[in-house]
């Protein structure tokens, strides 16, 4: 497998619950490099762009306005199939089919609510990353 990077985003509830530091030791306890990271407070703007491929979905407006309701943190991982591993370590986007010790299962609340976002293959990933990250602030580890 090919080292990778991924977008992760702990989303307004992980911060919430003040539960960043114990989602950091998942990604890194599984091998996960963090090689960029950043609070930040998202715009309307923001969240619309970023979610745009959503835009003609029922849960559009929801979820921009939960991603604006307090602050994120925004890291780039990297690692072996960093993709595919942050998915299973976040585990099912509905916290009630997701696998024990997952991330979801054990922070996020709701479908809506569910702590953390994470690129779903290697176009979005870029993407996703350049949407956030500078190319100076992003490190190889």
């Amino acid at each position: 497998m090919a080292i990778e990077q991924t977008l992760s985003i702990i989303k307004p509830d992980g911060v919430k619950k003040n539960v960043i530091g114990k989602i950091v030791a998942l990604f890194e306890e599984n091998n996960l490099k963090i090689t960029a990271s950043k609070m930040v407070q998202l715009t309307r703007a923001e969240a619309e762009g970023f979610y745009a491929v959503h835009k003609a979905r029922p849960f559009f407006g929801e979820l921009c306005d939960f991603m604006c309701s307090g602050p994120v943190v925004l890291m780039v991982l990297e690692g072996e199939g960093a993709i595919a591993k942050n998915r299973e370590i976040m585990g099912a986007t509905n916290p009630a089919n997701a696998a024990p010790g997952t991330i979801r299962k054990l922070f996020a609340s709701s479908i809506g609510e569910n702590t953390v976002h994470g690129s779903d293959g290697p176009d979005t990933a870029k993407t996703e990353i350049a949407w956030f990250f500078a190319g100076n602030e992003l490190f190889s580890r």
